[in-house]
């Protein structure tokens, strides 16, 4: 044990509070929306600030008190922490009830900050902790002057945090946003405008005419007539917009040759993982806008030659037109691919890298020439009606070398906010650090000292008595018949009738007793119930029937 800062001691967490343990209420008593007992099943509730999406029951088991710090014991979230309300709270949390003399916040940040150390001795194939595991951590108390000073100081700082966090944060949204936007204006022709003036380009016009057109896989279904006005560099066939001089608008298929891939039976697993690179849609997803060297999976050859996949050449650029609709990027080597994609194996007419910016520039409005609402795809007759803005083949190396210039730049400062977000994540963490190790804050020798109070806790407890239940008469509704407590309620109903809400909320009964017996009430040759409809409030009441 490290030595304690002056007046600090150490106590057991079961010395200085109450832990009470979840025991979760029968399934027909919850989800009760807005009746009963609030219901606390897991941090999932609690979005840092408040509960939210309250479950609720009519029959707690037991109600925690107020004043308790809730700990997640069990699953995935072992040992998240937050603060507690008066409520029921399932098998899986625990609340930890600290003594009125400690502050409460100083207590829930310590169990926050030493969640860790708490769960080393977690066992089992799902983590979980017992009482004996909370109850047995032995914190550092420090007077309790000192904690309020220290909760102070931490709320401050962290105010401090959260706002530099928050603004980092804001940055990488606005990287994206600035790539996008740089592409689009590479694509309207504005980024190379002054090289224009200063060059003498050949149009495409004359470009075309000294490059054949490529010849294309025969089958498959025409290009739509349709045209669909892209956002940057592609549109499905030509809208016609004017373009920069010697630019055009030209058929992606007159410059690139336009496949797929497939993919091998999987019930074949010996043409799987041999050597030859096959892409996927997260290979495509981990190398998005750049070249992909090599694939998570690999086929062989005879898994090549018994599928319709077919190996493309190095330079080819592919666009994810599936499920995950709009990953671009460029094999650094022959490859194939999964049916998820199209591809373009480019002409002399047309620079790779350029095509991939073309279909980047689109960004998610690349969506808008899909089909679908679930689940976007672009089908072949779109992809092979794209039409793209072509500038002069010495103009689009310049408009890749602008724009590759431009991304090193903005991604250096991209890099610099996820440092910046790492070093105010670890000067939060040396904060807490320091505030319970007693370095935060100054002591005050005239304090009384942590043991002393301690001392009193031990031994006047200070500590509220657990409520454990709001005793429902169980064994009343166990030996008493629900549909006579039902007729004997119904003496004193309106005579126009109970909603049933009204009901539930009248009798001393499970939700689902008073449901089932209404039910038999309702039924049967001689009903002793009847359902009426009510004009003025527009629902259903139930009255008794007159006999």
């Amino acid at each position: 044990m490290n030595e304690l800062p002056a007046g600090w001691a150490r106590a057991r967490l079961g010395d200085i509070g109450v832990l009470h343990t979840g025991q979760s209420p029968s399934a027909d008593t919850v989800n009760q929306e807005g009746r009963g007992t609030s219901y606390v099943t897991g941090p999932e509730q609690w979005d840092g600030s408040a509960f939210h999406k309250p479950k609720w029951t009519t029959d707690p088991k037991r109600v925690v008190p107020e004043g308790c710090i809730f700990i997640t014991v069990k699953g995935a979230g072992v040992g998240k922490t937050f603060p507690g309300i008066p409520a029921a709270i399932g098998r899986d949390i625990y609340a930890y009830q600290p003594s009125a003399e400690l502050d409460f916040q100083f207590i829930l940040r310590t169990i926050a900050y030493r969640a860790e150390e708490i769960i080393e001795n977690a066992h089992g194939d799902i983590p979980g902790l017992s009482k004996h595991h909370i109850e047995g951590y032995s914190a550092a108390i420090p007077p309790v002057s000192e904690q309020r000073r220290i909760v102070a100081r931490l709320d401050e700082l962290s105010s401090r945090v959260d706002l530099s966090r928050s603004e980092l944060q804001k940055i990488s949204p606005l990287v994206e946003y600035y790539k996008l936007n740089l592409l689009r204006s590479a694509f309207r022709g504005e980024l190379t405008a002054g090289f224009r003036k200063q060059q003498v380009l050949e149009p495409v016009e004359q470009l075309l005419a000294r490059i054949d057109e490529p010849e294309q896989t025969r089958g498959g279904r025409h290009a739509t007539n349709e045209i669909i006005e892209g956002r940057g560099g592609i549109s499905i066939n030509n809208p016609g917009t004017v373009l920069p001089t010697g630019w055009d608008w030209v058929p992606l298929l007159r410059v690139a040759r336009q496949e797929t891939g497939h993919t091998p039976s999987r019930s074949h697993p010996e043409w799987w993982g041999g050597d030859v690179p096959w892409i996927g849609i997260p290979d495509a997803n981990r190398h998005h806008g750049s070249t992909i060297d090599d694939t998570i999976q690999k086929i062989n050859d005879t898994g090549l030659s018994n599928s319709s996949a077919r190996l493309l050449p190095a330079g080819t650029v592919i666009l994810s037109r599936t499920a995950s609709v709009g990953y671009v990027a460029i094999m650094g080597r022959e490859m194939a691919t999964s049916q998820d994609f199209a591809t373009w194996s480019c002409t002399d007419a047309v620079d790779p890298k350029y095509l991939m910016y073309a279909l980047l520039s689109e960004g998610d409005d690349i969506r808008n020439f899909g089909r679908g609402t679930t689940h976007t795809t672009i089908y072949f007759p779109e992809i092979r009606a794209f039409n793209i803005k072509l500038a002069p083949l010495e103009e689009q190396r310049e408009i890749v070398r602008q724009i590759e210039d431009a991304f090193s730049r903005v991604s250096h400062l991209a890099r610099e906010v996820e440092r910046s977000l790492w070093l105010v994540g670890r000067a939060e963490q040396r904060i807490l650090a320091k505030a319970f190790t007693g370095q935060l804050v100054e002591q005050d020798v005239g304090e009384e000292p942590a043991d002393k109070m301690l001392d009193r806790i031990r031994e006047t407890s200070t500590i509220s008595v657990m409520e454990v239940r709001p005793k429902r008469p169980r064994a009343k509704t166990v030996k008493t018949d629900p549909k006579q407590v039902l007729l004997t309620d119904s003496a004193n109903w309106p005579e126009k009738g109970l909603a049933f809400e009204a009901i539930v909320q009248r009798v001393v009964l499970p939700y689902g007793a008073v449901r089932d017996a209404l039910f038999e009430l309702l039924s049967g040759k001689a009903p002793e119930l009847v359902q009426v409809f009510d004009k003025d409030e527009g629902r259903m009441l139930l009255k008794r029937v007159a006999r």
